[in-house]
């Protein structure tokens, strides 16, 4: 699928309505997500919050966790929607990254009014597969399999 072929609106619409089924009884604080796939496919989530803080999930790494699980790993976009237009945390966008810096992410609050960056831009000099040590051919074989 091309970049052109994909309306921000509609990503967005899709992300306002599953925030709705958001479970934040803790924070009151609902998300939503909609990530679009190569394939053309979109995987929504919405974050679930827990007693135990440290283990509410956020709307973005639902989606991707969704996305994975159904066998897509390439990426176009995500939209994130949030009362205030409030931007992904610092642990989703480093999960984003994992998957592209080229990701186009797309920030609403709830009427839709959003803004437009990228994962480079919401993460720079960012930390990924590349900064550890493989050996080249754990390297070769996963730029074979993956295609980051």
């Amino acid at each position: 699928m091309n970049i052109r072929e994909w309306s921000p609106y509609d990503l967005i619409q899709q992300a306002l309505e599953v925030r709705e089924r958001a479970y934040a009884p803790y924070s009151g604080y609902k998300v939503g997500a909609a990530l679009l796939a190569t394939s053309g496919k979109i995987y929504t989530g919405c974050n679930v919050e827990n007693a135990v803080y440290p283990l509410t999930l956020c709307a973005e790494r639902v989606a991707i966790v969704k996305a994975v699980s159904e066998g897509d790993r390439h990426f176009i976009a995500i939209a994130v929607t949030t009362e205030n237009g409030g931007a992904p945390c610092g642990s989703c966008r480093q999960v984003l990254r994992e998957f592209g810096e080229q990701i186009v992410v797309l920030i609403a609050d709830r009427t839709g009014n959003y803004r437009q960056t990228t994962v480079a831009a919401l993460l720079p000099d960012s930390f990924g597969a590349e900064d550890l040590e493989f050996p080249t051919s754990f390297l070769a074989r996963r730029s074979a399999t993956e295609d980051i």
